[in-house]
């Protein structure tokens, strides 16, 4: 939306101190609504699958994961309610395993089409916003040196913007873990739950109603 010339420009996102529960953003918010309107949608459902030929090393990838979950708040997000009111939680520790699934006995000529059944049926399984992780992995395998890696995230963690990035720095995890090296990327200075305060504080009062008169005057007669 468009702000009035002369708005001040607003503060930026700082860290907040750690809490038990952070406020939901206006875009978490409205998914939330969503699943609560129609539970078990799975239009809010983002998935992604890579391919990897040749030698691959599940701990590694395992490793790569875990270390994604833990640099991510987001993907240790879950959601609660209290007295009406939309929380998000953030767990401190999450590691979690990736399941492996060996099509490799089977006949060649069916392991394909079995492979996109298994990722047919992850796609169409629903999240419960109330769980973490909010994210589901799969690894199948196809020959011995030829695997399908199956992703599947819930919309309130992750958007398609996030998703480049999560394969990107999956890709530099995983390369740097494999010739026995530390993690290369740079910490991250700010979260999503820093950003839901953030935009809680500073969306408010008289922005607030700049907005909501804008959008109005855009859709009026359209309701």
């Amino acid at each position: 939306s468009e702000l009035e010339k002369g708005t001040k420009p607003l503060p930026s996102i700082t860290p907040v101190p750690r809490r038990d529960k952070y406020p939901l953003s206006f875009a978490q918010q409205r998914l939330w609504f969503l699943d609560r309107l129609e539970p078990g949608n799975l239009f809010y459902n983002i998935s992604a699958s890579s391919r990897f030929q040749g030698d691959l090393s599940i701990p590694i990838l395992e490793k790569t994961l875990n270390t994604l979950i833990e640099r991510h708040a987001a993907f240790r997000t879950s959601f609660i309610q209290e007295d009406g009111v939309p929380y998000q939680v953030i767990q401190d520790k999450l590691d979690i395993l990736i399941p492996v699934i060996d099509l490799s006995l089977l006949p060649e000529d069916k392991r394909e089409e079995e492979a996109r059944r298994i990722a047919t049926e992850d796609v169409n399984t629903p999240f419960d916003l109330t769980k973490s992780p909010l994210l589901r992995t799969k690894l199948i395998k196809l020959h011995e040196n030829d695997y399908v890696f199956i992703l599947n995230m819930h919309h309130i963690i992750s958007d398609g913007w996030s998703m480049g990035i999560f394969w990107n720095e999956f890709i530099i995890l995983y390369n740097a873990y494999l010739e026995g090296k530390d993690s290369p990327l740079t910490p991250l200075k700010i979260q999503y739950p820093d950003y839901t305060v953030w935009q809680r504080e500073q969306i408010r009062g008289d922005i607030l109603k700049t907005q909501e008169d804008y959008w109005k005057s855009r859709f009026q007669g359209e309701l």
